[in-house]
């Protein structure tokens, strides 16, 4: 009979009688739509991403839509020859085209993809990799863990300040070395007496060099921008250019600057690759069909050219002065300049120079109980709303929520 009383909640039978259980249990019975509005709150939804971080890996990384029909694809058929095909084409086969690799798969994160790379390449043998490039990334996952489970022999080398290329030089001369593995310090930066050996003079070594990028820029020049390569961007290093530098093999994120569905991708030398795909943890790290054809859609965005076409990049290339703007027009709370940041692991320490509105007083959690959640953030007692991760259409509700905190 509770349950029934809240069934305007929009949640199944079975769960609106959860929440009531659960609200009895409590000993608050009348409370059972709060217990059912906050079961419905726990279920993974939309949310107006207002922090100023445009890849916020607790709110999705890259936001991007994808649609498609209900319908059988041509995920693993050839058409041409009306035979088994390869999910490893369709967005694979882009991405090469893209980054100039010669072959290309996918898996489902970046981490997947250095597993495999190591576990299909150097199981039980060496890999050196410099101390300054044993990250971590988020959620406590490190290189040396992830070396461990692919069955790689990790071979520290250099400093953590300093690494040469005669470093790696040493360690083959004295191992059993299948690759040299460069990791891209995407989340930190270290200055000051520094210095790194390049992909260029590694190549130059012997082994395959694999540069695990992480972030995923494909090319420096970013043709798909109007105004080309932006100043944050300035040291951030790209797959293309990585591999005529002499990379065999890059890994990088599908969710991060590429801006597309959470995915890994393994690109470069077609042996290696090849012998990456035939390896039985890629039956295991393979994505489905959804993020294949998500991904594909991104790529051909990037073939296009068209940079508005990829959220992310429509986000990144919005004018400071429409930010601005676009905060006067909401009407409330203080227009005022704001910075924004890449995040999602990427570009330590670069802002960009944004725009939104600020209230004072620490109102995130008002707006996080919003119908459609709002998620800003608080400084020195001032709640910020940055508008460069809003997308203009939500402008409206925005205001209205804005304007019931007064």
């Amino acid at each position: 009979m509770l349950a029934r009383s809240i069934d305007d909640v929009d949640l199944p039978q079975p769960l609106l009688v959860d929440a009531a259980r659960s609200a009895i249990a409590a000993g608050e019975p009348e409370a059972a739509r709060d217990h059912a509005l906050a079961l419905q709150r726990q279920l993974l939804g939309p949310v107006i991403n207002a922090t100023g971080v445009l890849l916020h890996t607790n709110l999705g990384r890259a936001p991007m839509a994808h649609q498609q029909l209900a319908t059988a694809t041509n995920l693993e058929f050839d058409l041409e020859t009306g035979k088994r095909g390869s999910r490893s084409k369709h967005a694979a086969e882009l991405i090469t085209r893209l980054t100039g690799a010669e072959a290309a798969i996918v898996v489902n994160n970046c981490a997947a993809a250095v597993t495999l790379v190591l576990a299909a390449l150097a199981r039980d043998r060496a890999v050196p990799v410099s101390r300054g490039e044993m990250v971590e990334i988020g959620g406590g996952f490190r290189v040396p863990d992830v070396m461990e489970q692919s069955g790689a022999q990790l071979v520290e080398v250099g400093t953590t300040n300093r690494t040469r290329a005669g470093d790696f030089q040493a360690a083959v001369d004295h191992n059993d070395v299948a690759l040299l593995l460069k990791v891209h310090p995407s989340n930190y930066r270290i200055t000051g007496f520094t210095e790194q050996a390049s992909v260029q003079q590694l190549s130059q070594i012997g082994p395959p060099v694999v540069v695990d990028l992480g972030s995923g820029l494909l090319d420096e020049a970013c043709p798909w921008l109007r105004n080309g390569r932006p100043q944050w961007l300035r040291e951030e290093p790209a797959v293309r250019q990585t591999l005529k530098e002499g990379a065999a093999l890059v890994t990088f994120s599908g969710d991060k600057l590429l801006g597309g569905p959470q995915a890994g991708i393994i690109a470069g030398q077609a042996d290696l690759v090849s012998a990456c795909a035939r390896h039985p943890l890629m039956r295991a790290f393979r994505p489905g069909g959804l993020v294949l054809a998500a991904l594909q859609t991104i790529a051909l965005a990037y073939l296009s050219r068209d940079g508005d076409a990829i959220p992310f990049w429509r986000m990144a290339q919005a004018e400071p002065s429409e930010l601005m703007a676009r905060a006067k027009s909401i009407g409330v709370g203080r227009a005022t300049t704001m910075m924004s940041m890449a995040g999602g692991g990427s570009l330590p320490g670069e802002e960009i120079e944004s725009a939104g509105i600020e209230i004072d007083g620490d109102h995130t959690e008002a707006l996080r109980d919003e119908p459609l959640p709002i998620i800003a953030r608080v400084r020195e007692g001032v709640t910020h709303l940055d508008l460069r991760t809003v997308d203009s259409a939500h402008d409206p509700i925005v205001a209205s929520a804005v304007s019931r905190l007064h």
